[in-house]
């Protein structure tokens, strides 16, 4: 199974598995990963799976869709370029070893 870092505000690493096809928010709420608030259940509605994807991996990920770039909008954090919504991102074996870093908020 492709691996997944998250990694918290405060530079703590969390190394999980995750199934192919399956949001990085998925894995994280399965995971129990701190910092993933999901409050819309990962229907794009909430800004409030925000993350940060590592620049080598952002080639292997979809283009950032108007619904997902509106939301980003409204992120807690601030919004950098390499923020993406993790519903947004499902994994594959092109992200095996993603690392994803995770704002100091959510809310």
């Amino acid at each position: 199974m492709p691996k997944v870092t998250f990694i918290d505000a405060d530079g703590t690493r969390h190394d999980v598995e995750g199934k192919n096809g399956i949001s990085l928010m998925e894995i994280a709420i399965a995971s129990d990963i701190e910092g993933i608030e999901a409050e819309c259940g990962g229907s794009c509605m909430c800004a409030t799976c925000h993350c940060y994807i590592e620049d080598d991996f952002a080639t292997n990920i979809p283009a950032i869709e108007s619904d997902e770039d509106e939301m980003l909008g409204f992120t807690a954090a601030d919004r950098k370029s390499s923020s993406r919504l993790s519903c947004q991102i499902k994994m594959s074996d092109e992200l095996d070893g993603i690392e994803v870093h995770l704002p100091d908020e959510q809310n």
